[in-house]
Parts: C-alpha cells; sequence; structure tokens
C-alpha cells in the first residue's frame, strides 16, 4: 500500500515539472534504489537514460522560468504530465508487481499536482507580485520531493 502512496506522490511531482519524475525514477533504478530488472521498465536503469532524461529535466527547468512558456493545463502540457506520472508511478510500483496499481497512482498524482501546482503557483507569484520567484520556490519543492521520493521508495 505505501509504494502507491509514492507512486502517487512521484506524480505529482510529474504534474509540477514533467520530466523531473521520470529523471528522478531512472536515477533510482540505475543506482539499484529500484529493481526494474526484468520488467518493461527495465530501459529506465540503463547507462544512458537517466543522464538523458536528467538533460530533459534541466531544459524543462529553464524553459519554465522564460515567459513565453505556455500554460502547464494546455492539453499538450497536461497530457505529457500524465504520460510521465504513470511511467514514474509505474516504475515505483513494478518491483513489488503493482505497476498497473502505480501507473493508475501516478496519474492521479499527476492530475493533482499540475492543477494544485498551478494554483499554488499563482497565489505565490501574486504573494511575490512576481512569477520568477514562485517559480524557483516550486522548483526546489519538485527537485526536493524526487530526491526524497527516489532514495525513500
Amino acid at each position: 500500500m505505501m509504494i502507491l502512496v509514492f507512486a502517487l506522490l512521484i506524480g505529482v511531482v510529474a504534474g509540477l515539472r514533467a520530466m523531473l519524475a521520470p529523471a528522478a525514477v531512472s536515477w533510482a533504478a540505475h543506482l539499484g534504489l529500484i529493481n526494474l530488472s526484468g520488467t518493461w521498465l527495465a530501459f529506465l536503469g540503463y547507462h544512458w537514460t537517466p543522464w538523458i532524461l536528467s538533460v530533459a529535466a534541466i531544459a524543462e527547468l529553464v524553459t519554465d522560468q522564460l515567459p513565453s512558456t505556455p500554460s502547464r493545463k494546455v492539453p499538450p502540457q497536461f497530457g505529457a504530465r500524465i504520460v510521465m506520472g504513470a511511467l514514474s508511478g509505474a516504475a515505483i510500483a513494478a518491483p513489488s508487481g503493482a505497476w498497473i496499481g502505480g501507473a493508475v497512482a501516478g496519474i492521479v498524482g499527476a492530475v493533482a499536482g499540475t492543477l494544485g501546482g498551478a494554483a499554488g503557483r499563482a497565489r505565490l507569484a501574486a504573494a511575490f507580485g512576481k512569477d520568477r520567484p514562485a517559480a524557483i520556490v516550486e522548483d526546489v519543492v519538485a527537485l526536493l520531493a524526487a530526491a526524497v521520493i527516489g532514495l525513500v521508495a
């Protein structure tokens, strides 16, 4: 049961930053913290996968700061967060054989993270009077959450 909570939480991270969740899960698999060998998700633990996903996550962190970046709630961005939440949640739960439940939990978390993150960031931006400090706070929360979930899941 606890594994589904972690799958939900990694989905929330995907809702905040789409590429950060699979990058964290990939690093956990690569470092042997999550055993994905023998599953269809084994590719996440391959040598180059965490590096590639980390580059994508860093690019996302940078582009998120740009004023021209579209809302996370438009269909392409929202869809990407749902897919990454499902993938990451499935990977968290795969070692226990509950990858389908993990994928569902990851989807629920991604939806919650997307909508909740947008609302929270809007409130923080209003409090700061600017969006950039709110975006940085959101980045730090997502990074810390991804690191903790990757270590304890």
